[in-house]
């Protein structure tokens, strides 16, 4: 069972930032300046939130040369992961109970005083993991990374595509013909979704699933704080047996990635620009708006997402609760903590009324307190 000393260490750099994003009045240095269709006021610098190309997803992925990902990586356990362990937690908390009670009393028969319940503290600390009882929690089988593309939104999506065919060679990606995933609308590519699954050569049952959301094209306007650029989003889910996958770590190599220099793209699709970001204070989400305490750093329409970051933890666990529970069909919400990769996750799950899916994560770090929230529609028929 992992140590509370973990907890402790990232509430206190936690709150080392916070008291330096005080004293600076922003999280970051300099500012860059961004068009936005309400305001030309300047952006904070998000480069301490920004994670180059190279750096690890799941499965030996990694973020492709030519893009940025915006905050950390989204880390949670699926349902049905969390379904297979809950006999073994409800185990260890009645256990737990029973411990607690046959202490109370044996000491209420030897006049020992009862051990006191401890005041809460009102400073912000993370929870414990959802599984903490347990000797091994699962750990989490699903990962989502978020990307702004930077450089040739072609050959960014063929890289990344590149790097799926390879973890998955049995699904036949093709990586130089981008019309066989994109939409288009006169020749301009409006949206470009690819979701394949099969078995890595190490037997791990996955899917991956890429988006990218090029902007709205009618209005030539990309999401807040999108820098005018494409996103991209890239899910890699375990969909085996729950336990099979948690028996052996997830392989960190990716061989045999072909090079999109090896063949011209042939569809001959464009990549529409854009003139300028929306505001911040633009409707989100569905009719989500951004709190004045967040900083926006990535959004999309495809999927619908938005990644945020706030100076303060409780905030930042306050907009993620409060907007599942403002898309809840009945109020019922799924909470789950994981504490994973020097991080405490808390992701918050409802179904929407729509019978979608509506998702927050609330991310506590050495390197700040994000907010990442996701809106699936229904599955179609």
């Amino acid at each position: 069972m992992k140590s509370r000393f973990f907890r402790a260490a990232v509430s206190v750099a936690a709150l080392a930032l916070i008291a330096a994003c005080d004293g600076q009045g922003s999280a970051g240095g300099p500012a860059s300046p961004v068009q936005s269709s309400a305001t030309t006021a300047p952006l904070p610098d998000v480069a301490e939130h920004e994670s180059g190309p190279e750096s690890p997803i799941a499965y030996g992925l990694q973020v492709p040369r030519g893009a940025t990902q915006l905050g950390p990586l989204v880390r949670y356990r699926s349902a049905r992961l969390i379904s297979v362990y809950q006999p073994e937690l409800l185990a260890a908390q009645a256990q737990k109970d029973a411990e607690a009670r046959d202490k109370a009393a044996a000491e209420a028969a030897d006049g020992t005083p009862t051990t006191p319940t401890p005041t809460p503290t009102p400073e912000p600390r993370p929870s414990d993991d959802t599984f903490d009882l347990l000797e091994n929690p699962p750990k989490p089988d699903s990962t989502i990374s978020l990307m702004r593309i930077d450089g040739d939104p072609a050959d960014v999506v063929r890289r990344m595509l590149a790097q799926i065919a390879a973890r998955l060679p049995a699904s036949n990606v093709l990586t130089d013909d981008l019309s066989a995933y994109c939409k288009s609308s006169i020749r301009r590519i409006t949206r470009c979704e690819l979701s394949v699954h099969g078995i890595t050569e190490d037997d791990r049952n996955i899917r991956i699933t890429m988006e990218v959301d090029p902007g709205d094209v009618r209005t030539r306007t990309s999401g807040p704080s999108n820098l005018t650029r494409p996103v991209m989003a890239v899910t890699v889910e375990y969909v085996g047996e729950p336990r099979k996958g948690q028996l052996a770590p997830e392989s960190g190599s990716l061989n045999g990635v072909e090079s999109i220099d090896s063949a011209d793209e042939k569809s001959g699709l464009i990549w529409p620009k854009m003139d300028e970001d929306a505001a911040r204070s633009a409707p989100l989400l569905g009719g989500w708006t951004a709190p004045s305490s967040a900083t926006i750093l990535l959004s999309g329409s495809h999927p619908r997402f938005v990644v945020t970051t706030s100076t303060r933890a409780v905030e930042a666990d306050q907009t993620a609760e409060q907007y599942v529970r403002s898309r809840s069909a009945k109020g019922q919400i799924a909470k789950d903590v994981v504490e994973d990769l020097n991080e405490v996750s808390t992701t918050y799950t409802t179904r929407t009324k729509g019978g979608g899916t509506a998702r927050a994560t609330f991310i506590l770090s050495a390197r700040g307190n994000y907010t990442i929230l996701l809106d699936y529609p229904a599955p179609t028929k």
